[in-house]
């Protein structure tokens, strides 16, 4: 697994979970251009779990540039970078796919975040590469964002076998939902001591404040749940692989929509457990997507259900078949279900559910992302940060705004399809 550390996004990500003895490894290697995130990583109470041999880092930082952090960073430390993969792929039995874990908005994460994935197609061309990609809100305060987005979504496009946009936003918005819960004084909620809602009141109560470890903890547990089957045993596992397999009916189609349920409980909220029907429904809920969006009136490609704990296949069954006439899937794949049951529950819960959609509604997000570009394109605002770096030209943001628009323009053409009457193609029938 390789992890770029923009930001502390997983420092707590085997903390809950690792409770359970697994017989899987881990390898990480963590880069940032800046030393802070690395070495408070390093300094805090998962400093074990990590190879001091596998960070790569430096002093000055990208300057929230993504050329600096592509083109300069990337050449500078392309070798040392290689050197360390092939050292974390050689102690590994079965490399199953590598994890990259970065934000958008930034320098270091899109630009060196995106370059490793190149890197990566070169050296392990057959290793599905997987990646966590945490998106700016309208409300970012780096101003140069939008340009670092879409030029990062290039190489997402052409590069990434499966990725997990996650918005900044809705993590935002998920923990003041917790919040308001949590001080509305309902039957049953408590807070429990030192937790990542303690810890993060006065966030709360500076909006200007976001509660980075509450949001970054909904990440780590979205990871969690995604690699479970990896990690314990099963009466229905998923191999990773079997995701992209599965999911992504066209090449540049790898855009997932994550959401999670019960999601309290990753803010360290005790609650009455819910129903496990409930839980179904709440997966397929705006309100526990990671990502904004409304998948109920967009198009399905296909959809996940990646269930933990005392679940029966007949249970996912009935839930399915209940929840199947809300939603609309491409009328070539009515039947695009892909379902895993682990035996092991989160800690502290009796199940929960993962649910994973290759849904249009994604498209919304690339189109107000595409806009924010064009609003400071248009007037050639801080280009020449990026001009000036070597190798960097400005046909770079042509062809990066150009890929955009013929992804989103995939999406529309699928939309335009939700009219299209399903049709009953027989079932091939075998001759005894």
């Amino acid at each position: 697994m390789v992890v770029h550390s923009y930001q502390p996004a997983l420092r707590r990500l085997w903390q809950k979970d690792c409770k359970f003895k697994t017989s899987l490894d881990y390898m990480a290697v963590l880069i940032d251009m800046e030393e802070g995130v690395v070495n408070e990583i390093l300094q805090g109470p998962l400093r074990d779990v990590f190879d001091s041999k596998q960070l790569i880092t430096d002093i000055s930082g990208s300057g929230n540039n993504w050329a600096v952090g592509h083109k300069v960073f990337g050449s500078l430390y392309q070798e040392q970078i290689l050197e360390k993969l092939r050292k974390s792929a050689e102690h590994c039995d079965c490399l199953q796919c590598f994890f990259i874990i970065h934000s958008m908005g930034g320098g270091t994460g899109s630009g060196l975040g995106t370059f490793l994935l190149k890197v990566l197609e070169d050296e392990f061309p057959e290793v599905h590469r997987f990646v966590t990609s945490i998106y700016p809100s309208a409300e970012d305060d780096v101003i140069t964002s939008p340009y670092n987005s879409i030029l990062a979504m290039k190489e997402l496009n052409e590069h990434a076998d499966c990725v997990l946009p996650i918005d900044n936003q809705s993590l935002f918005d998920i923990i003041s939902k917790i919040d308001l819960m949590v001080n509305s004084g309902k039957l049953g909620t408590i807070v429990k001591p030192k937790s990542l809602i303690t810890s993060n009141a006065e966030a709360f109560k500076k909006r200007h404040k976001k509660p980075f470890d509450a949001m970054n903890n909904i990440v780590a547990n979205l990871l969690l749940n995604l690699t479970s089957s990896a990690r314990f045993e099963g009466s229905l596992n998923m191999d990773l692989n079997e995701i992209s397999m599965n999911l992504v009916p066209f090449p540049q189609l790898h855009y997932l929509v994550s959401s999670l349920t019960p999601l309290y409980t990753l803010a360290d909220v005790n609650i009455p457990p819910r129903r496990l029907d409930q839980m179904f429904s709440d997966a397929f809920s705006k309100d526990h997507q990671l990502i904004r969006g409304d998948p109920k009136h967009s198009l399905y490609l296909a959809c996940a259900l990646m269930v933990r704990g005392n679940v029966q296949i007949s249970d996912l069954r009935r839930n399915i078949e209940r929840l199947k006439p809300a939603l609309q899937f491409v009328s070539w794949n009515q039947e695009g279900w892909k379902t895993s049951l682990c035996s092991v529950p989160p800690v502290g819960h009796s199940h929960s559910l993962l649910a994973l959609a290759n849904n249009t509604c994604v498209k919304p997000t690339f189109i107000e992302l595409r806009e924010r570009f064009m609003r400071l394109y248009k007037k050639k605002a801080h280009l020449h940060h990026y001009l000036q770096v070597e190798g960097m030209e400005e046909s770079c943001f042509r062809e990066a705004v150009s890929s955009l628009s013929a992804l989103i323009q995939e999406y529309n053409q699928l939309d335009a399809t939700k009219s299209m009457p399903v049709q009953d193609i027989p079932r091939l029938s075998i001759a005894v």
